[in-house]
């Protein structure tokens, strides 16, 4: 059935006016973006496709990238970056509302609830550093590196610089785990050991690396696993 053919009260954008963005179904907001349907499925039927190829999940979309999107029939291009760039709309106001810049960064939780919304469903791992002052408030957020499915290269000598150069005195290390665990491999404990000896000759404090996955994360510096070699800064 085309658009035009649906009561005017069950159209997509007619029902957000009228009834609210909250009344439509993930199928009817995504066929808002879609906008336009093919010869044989409106714009419904087509965000129905792309959420079934998505396993109905739509972190799994907000993960895809344009191509991805686009290899859903009655989805070009254009209609795949309005898409995508929905989704990324979205995580940017999720750390928005997470984080406050007059609120230290003091605790795994934190960095968690802040660094989440962009990294819990990248299909490849990222390392990102949370530069910070002596009060533990954020000064820059930076990417580091981006690496495959389940390994990605830090080079201790870079993170150093970046810190130096931002005048920074503290350092979190944040990076995700796309397998859903979150516990670290032995080449994290190992780079973290590595970065906590160069950034120390510095003056800079390592206070933890935070590992993200799906649901859950692993703070180092509340496993203690370099026990008594990370500190949580003031309060």
């Amino acid at each position: 059935m085309k658009m035009k053919d649906l009561c005017t009260d069950e159209r997509p954008r007619e029902k957000i006016i009228h009834k609210g963005v909250s009344s439509l179904s993930n199928a009817e907001l995504l066929a808002v973006l879609i906008r336009t349907g093919t010869s044989r499925m409106n714009a419904v039927d087509v965000a129905r496709v792309l959420l079934k190829n998505a396993s109905e999940k739509l972190g799994e979309i907000a993960s895809m990238s344009v191509a991805g999107i686009s290899n859903t029939h009655g989805i070009g291009q254009d209609k795949a970056a309005t898409i995508t760039a929905a989704f990324e709309l979205g995580r940017r106001c999720a750390q928005e509302q997470a984080y406050d810049k007059k609120q230290q960064l003091n605790s795994s939780y934190t960095v968690y609830k802040l660094m989440s919304p962009q990294m819990r469903n990248l299909k490849k791992e990222e390392c990102w550093m949370l530069l910070l002052n002596r009060n533990n408030k954020l000064i820059s957020k930076e990417l580091v590196s981006i690496g495959s499915i389940d390994a990605t290269c830090i080079d201790h000598m870079e993170v150093a610089k970046r810190c130096l150069e931002k005048h920074a005195s503290g350092v979190i290390l944040v990076h995700n785990h796309p397998s859903g665990s979150s516990y670290p491999s032995s080449a994290d404990m190992n780079v973290t050991e590595l970065i906590r000896n160069t950034l120390e000759s510095c003056g800079i404090r390592l206070l933890d690396h935070v590992i993200l996955a799906s649901d859950n994360w692993y703070s180092f510096a509340d496993e203690s696993i370099n026990n008594k070699k990370f500190c949580k800064g003031e309060k």
